[in-house]
């Protein structure tokens, strides 16, 4: 029953997207129907990944729900999944954001509807696949996968920036990803085989480590991204649809980080060492230049947006730290942004949609007309500032904790994101809801039940997150821990051979 359910969890979203896409009726019809397919499944899907996290015991570091096909045996690849602790938290973070996406889309995406469930479902698809994946070729090509409708939701049901943003947004994923492949490839003439649990006990020499490192590290660095790599981000997440926007930051901008932890910290730990300083070095600077970006946006998404990049500098710390606190806290960072990050995108349509324009300064007294709504607005904006209480505070402070082992600067410049993130979110909090009444604010009506019911599980997640963490760290933690007791008893290897080769010569 194991494999059988992972692998109905990953392609019942496919087999969804292709009944959506050829709905049978009028345009009309097509579209109703795809959009209650494309619900209908996602929800089944989530009761699946959360019957699969009922059935994982978390004591138990190594892989479960494992499948192994015959793929191209003769060239060692085979189409092998399954899933840690690591991979199930994602999955069940896809799973969860997928169906909220998809109802936040009902009204707003008015065009093309089976077109756009299908995308979304293709891409819930990919993620698994990408999350689950067991072989360095099979998680490339799922990997790949998320870029078709990814490029594909941002440049057709965009803002009237879409056709550039979508643009940017492949061709610097797409260029990226090329260096992964070209690392994929070297490993392969160097083993044999494309298998990522062979691939991790290979012993590859420490100049290779080196060459792998920085290939995956301009790969997966456009996606988390890692600055000087953000280029495409604003205008992505500004400008594609809010269920997109979402799923965009929400979960595809964690497969960067995903891939690093796999790929980087867990796989060559001797050339991370070497590269962590430079690494930890881009993530305080992603941190601190895109909060002052953030606070001199006038768009409220490109607000979010920015707030999101820079999150996403502390994860980075998080990873490179290579102590167990810091490295669990940016998993969990991870999980939590994308719970809040996603919240927010929300809340901002919500206005957006409303009073037709996402300009702050057009916007005036929305909490006098939306109380509801700013009380969720209020959660999410503490949330994602690291209000004790909400999930985002946890990962931040694990992450605090592992960045002190490395440096206390680097903990205090990393720490500045709860500062910073207070001046710029605050301050759009009170921009947008408090204040006189503008333009056509006072023509606005607050969140319909439709609405609520996909605000409100987000806002039972944060709480949750915050106060009861050990939930989710019991999944993932013993992985990481023995992934660092390993690296730690390799070097102390490596250091009493040394000794005894000094010692006999």
């Amino acid at each position: 029953m194991q494999p059988i359910l992972l692998s109905l969890i990953t392609y019942l979203p496919l087999v969804a997207a292709l009944v959506a896409f050829f709905a049978p009726g009028r345009p009309e019809q097509q579209d109703s129907t795809a959009r209650w397919v494309g619900l209908w499944s996602s929800l089944i899907t989530l009761g699946l990944s959360v019957l699969m996290w009922l059935e994982f015991d978390p004591a138990q570091p190594g892989l479960q729900f494992e499948t192994r096909l015959r793929w191209m045996g003769d060239y060692g690849i085979s189409y092998h999944t399954g899933v840690d602790g690591i991979s199930l938290v994602f999955i069940l973070l896809t799973a969860f954001l997928t169906p909220l996406a998809l109802g936040a889309g009902w009204r707003s995406v008015c065009t093309q509807g089976r077109q756009f469930v299908a995308a979304m479902l293709a891409l819930e698809t990919a993620l698994f696949g990408l999350f689950s994946a067991q072989d360095m070729l099979l998680f490339y090509v799922f990997y790949e996968a998320t870029l078709i409708p990814g490029s594909l939701m941002i440049g057709v049901w965009g803002g009237p920036k879409r056709v550039w943003a979508s643009l940017q947004f492949f061709l610097f994923t797409f260029g990226g990803s090329l260096f992964m492949l070209v690392g994929l490839i070297t490993m392969w003439l160097q083993t044999g085989t494309t298998d990522i649990p062979a691939l991790m006990h290979a012993g590859f020499s420490q100049p290779l480590q080196g060459w792998l490192l920085l290939a995956f590290l301009l790969a997966f660095g456009v996606k988390l991204p890692l600055f000087p790599l953000h280029a495409w981000l604003p205008d992505a997440y500004s400008e594609a649809p809010t269920p997109a926007s979402a799923m965009l930051s929400g979960v595809l901008s964690k497969t960067g980080a995903y891939g690093l932890l796999r790929f980087g910290v867990l796989m060559f730990p001797d050339a991370v060492r070497l590269f962590a300083p430079y690494v930890l070095a881009l993530g305080v600077v992603a941190i601190i230049y895109a909060a002052f970006v953030a606070f001199a946006q006038t768009d409220m998404k490109r607000v979010i947006a920015y707030s999101s990049f820079s999150h996403m500098g502390m994860i980075a710390v998080g990873l490179f730290t290579l102590t167990a606190e810091g490295i669990d806290g940016a998993i969990f960072q991870m999980l939590s942004h994308g719970v809040v990050i996603a919240a927010l995108f929300f809340c901002v349509a919500a206005v957006a949609w409303r009073s037709e324009t996402q300009q702050i300064d057009a916007l005036g007294g929305v909490a006098r007309q939306m109380p509801v709504l700013a009380l969720l607005a209020m959660l999410f904006t503490m949330a994602n500032v690291g209000l004790p209480g909400t999930g985002s505070f946890v990962g931040e402070l694990l992450v605090l904790m592992g960045a002190v082992h490395v440096s206390f600067w680097v903990a205090l410049l990393a720490g500045s994101t709860m500062i910073m993130g207070a001046v710029y979110m605050l301050s759009l909090y009170r921009r947008v809801l408090f204040g006189g009444v503008k333009g056509t604010v006072s023509l606005l009506k607050d969140l319909t039940a439709a609405e609520i019911a996909v605000l409100a599980p987000l806002a039972i997640v944060t709480l949750w997150m915050g106060v009861h963490p050990g939930s989710f760290t019991r999944l993932f933690d013993p992985v990481i821990m023995q992934a660092i007791h390993g690296s730690a008893a390799n070097v102390a290897s490596a250091a009493g051979h040394s000794v005894l080769h000094v010692a006999a010569r």
